[in-house]
């Protein structure tokens, strides 16, 4: 590559000893299908001061598989010793970088990351900083990028699901072929896009609203995270106590030896260690508004409103999924419509939602390996379907099969839709692939011995579906198998502290988690032959008060969201897939949850919830869980349940 002849006066001295300083990197190799690199101009800024002497690295997101090293796209080969692999920041904090590097594809995912230099007191090696750039096909000449603090912030947020530190961020490839892998390919495409949802690239400002106009994001939790980054930036160095107070409380496994490394720690354990995180922010703290009282949790959560979701009518939002493509759908029972958003949460369904003849009072609904949405119609005993881009179909809606005040809807291995009937005290089986909707059910749906009042519907991959009774004395897990005939236990599975138990998901190991809304709430795990192996009491703390919807994540964390709180107004809260609680005592809160209903994880790690009152919202927690199969019959199908794409 070529730097500017600015950048080589000042990166001189670097020549004679070589590179041997640089982060780990793959040189990239020029190949057919790739394309030439951009032109690239930007200023590296610690929060109180430009930074010089930095070094500026410009990195692909590796595509080789998860936990891989980053690839270092200005790594030159050994015959151009007359080029470093690196910009070097002017006295103004300014570097550029030529276009004389290529990109494997269009959509490589780049970022920069700046590591060192002297923000005006001396020379700090635990300076760390990383800013987000998208597809390199999205950058222009014209393209202009702060690095800073806040885009680190946002960087590390965004890219959490797939990132170990700022020189090991990746995914398996998009271009394998394979359903789920292509998959991983497009989760982190839409984790680097995300990122344009908290700062703006150009100023390194947090944002308040997202670009789309629909989204009020956390941009005094954006600035209080960075004014802890900014204490270490700004000081003499990695001995420093604002640095070795950040790096001792941001750690992951490991102590991290830099700021961008502590950033990406803090969002990977948002409830560790606040006290101490919280108090390295100084007096005159370089970026506001800030948070003005201990936060808590760092989390960072972006609310959404409008295209269904707003406050001016009670849409009370339902049951929530994520198709294949990342796409949030959203059941919103008392208007009786759909709100489907893109991965970045912009409105796909118009200004009032996907509002159909057909919908009524919609509780859930789940999406097939197709994309299409199927939703359960509570009061009309119904089932609707909507294409991938939304359009509707199969209206008025599926009748018959048993259908009786529908709650729960999964589709199974072989694109069955499965649901509960909470008024009928059965499973109803439906043949999503006819356009006719056949009923395979009959006409009073598959009762079961011990089915009453059941909620929440989960299939596991050998086929068998699990209910759970909501509404009854007798507080079971129900199985059938795929024919709809309940498992050789006629009366349920009971013990691990059921009480009236509601959602219920279904991990990696087909192992059945199950929310309990009684007592104080808990969580309950059955194996896949329905022992309990969560103990007499269940699983309790992490927040859990009045739990309902839950989601496992690709490492097989449980994700839950509670309806109340004894402190605030609903939170979620993640457990271990062993059931050892990771959320503290009040769970997570983010701004716009407010008896959150039910939650869903996407292809990028973010996890969102569905909130069900007045406000009328949807949440969404940036690269707070692992990237996850997406649809959850995705999973089903390839054996993928609870894993990373």
């Amino acid at each position: 590559m070529r730097i500017a002849s600015t950048i080589l006066v000042v990166s001189c001295a670097l020549l004679i000893s070589g590179c041997g300083g640089m982060p780990g990197g793959t040189p990239i190799q020029t190949a057919a299908g790739s394309i030439p690199g951009v032109a690239l101009q930007g200023r590296v800024h610690g929060g109180q001061a430009p930074i010089q002497g930095a070094q500026v690295y410009l990195y692909a997101a590796n595509t080789t598989g998860y936990d891989a090293q980053s690839t270092s796209l200005l790594a030159v080969p050994i015959s151009k010793t007359a080029n470093v692999p690196y910009a070097t920041t002017l006295s103004d904090g300014s570097f550029s970088i030529t276009g004389d590097y290529s990109c494997p594809s269009g959509s490589t995912q780049l970022y920069l990351y700046a590591v060192g230099g002297n923000p005006g007191g001396a020379v700090n090696s635990g300076i760390g900083l990383i800013a987000a750039l998208g597809s390199c096909s999205s950058l222009t000449t014209s393209t202009y990028i702060v690095v800073n603090e806040v885009s680190t912030v946002a960087a590390a947020y965004a890219l959490a699901g797939f990132a170990n530190d700022p020189t090991h961020i990746s995914s398996p490839s998009g271009m394998i072929g394979d359903t789920t892998n292509a998959q991983a390919g497009l989760g982190i495409q839409n984790a680097f896009a995300s990122a344009a949802n908290l700062e703006t690239l150009g100023t390194g400002i947090a944002l308040a609203t997202t670009p789309a106009g629909d989204g009020t994001a956390p941009q005094q939790t954006i600035n209080t995270l960075a004014n802890i980054l900014a204490a270490c930036v700004n000081s003499s160095g990695p001995t420093s106590t604002p640095c070795s107070k950040l790096f001792s409380n941001a750690t992951n496994g490991s102590t991290p030896t830099d700021t961008a490394t502590a950033a990406i720690n803090i969002a990977h354990n948002p409830g560790a260690n606040l006290d101490n995180l919280y108090g390295l922010q100084v007096p005159s703290a370089p970026f506001q508004p800030a948070l003005t009282a201990e936060p808590n949790d760092f989390t960072v959560a972006i609310t959404y409103t409008g295209g269904g979701l707003n406050n001016t009518v009670f849409h009370a939002p339902n049951g929530i999924a994520v198709d294949g493509n990342g796409n949030v759908w959203v059941a919103n029972y008392t208007s009786s419509s759909v709100t489907e958003c893109s991965p970045v949460g912009a409105i796909l369904s118009g200004a009032s939602g996907y509002a159909e003849t057909g919908l009524s009072n919609p509780t859930s609904l789940a999406i097939d390996i197709y994309g299409n949405a199927w939703v359960a119609n509570y009061n009309s005993n119904t089932i609707s379907g909507f294409k991938p881009n939304g359009g509707s179909f199969i209206l008025p809606g599926l009748t018959g099969g048993g259908l009786n005040l529908p709650y729960g809807i999964a589709v199974d291995s072989v694109g069955h839709l499965w649901v509960s009937d909470f008024g009928g005290n059965s499973l109803s089986e439906f043949n999503s692939a006819s356009i006719a909707g056949n009923a395979l059910s009959p006409a009073d749906g598959f009762p079961g011995g011990s089915i009453a009042g059941p909620a929440g519907v989960a299939i596991d991959t050998s086929g068998n579906v699990w209910t759970v009774n909501f509404n009854a004395a007798d507080n079971l897990l129900v199985e059938s198998d795929s024919s709809g005939t309940q498992n050789t236990d006629p009366s349920g599975y009971s013990s691990g502290n059921l009480n009236a138990p509601y959602g219920i998901a279904v991990d990696g190991g087909n192992n059945i988690w199950v929310t309990n809304q009684g007592g104080n709430g808990s969580l309950t795990k059955f194996n896949s032959s329905g022992t309990a192996v969560s103990g007499t009491g269940g699983y309790v703390n992490g927040g859990l008060d009045d739990p309902f919807g839950l989601a496992i994540d690709g490492l097989g964390n449980v994700w839950v969201a509670n309806f109340a709180s004894n402190k605030f107004n609903g939170s979620i809260s993640e457990f271990s897939a062993s059931g050892v609680p990771i959320s503290g005592a009040n769970g997570y809160i983010g701004s716009g949850v407010n008896q959150p209903y039910s939650l869903a994880i996407d292809p990028s790690g973010n996890v969102w919830v569905a909130t069900d009152n007045g406000e009328s919202s949807l949440t969404e927690f940036v690269g707070a869980a692992a990237p996850v199969v997406t649809p959850i019959a995705a999973g089903v199908e390839y054996q993928k349940l609870g894993t990373r794409p």
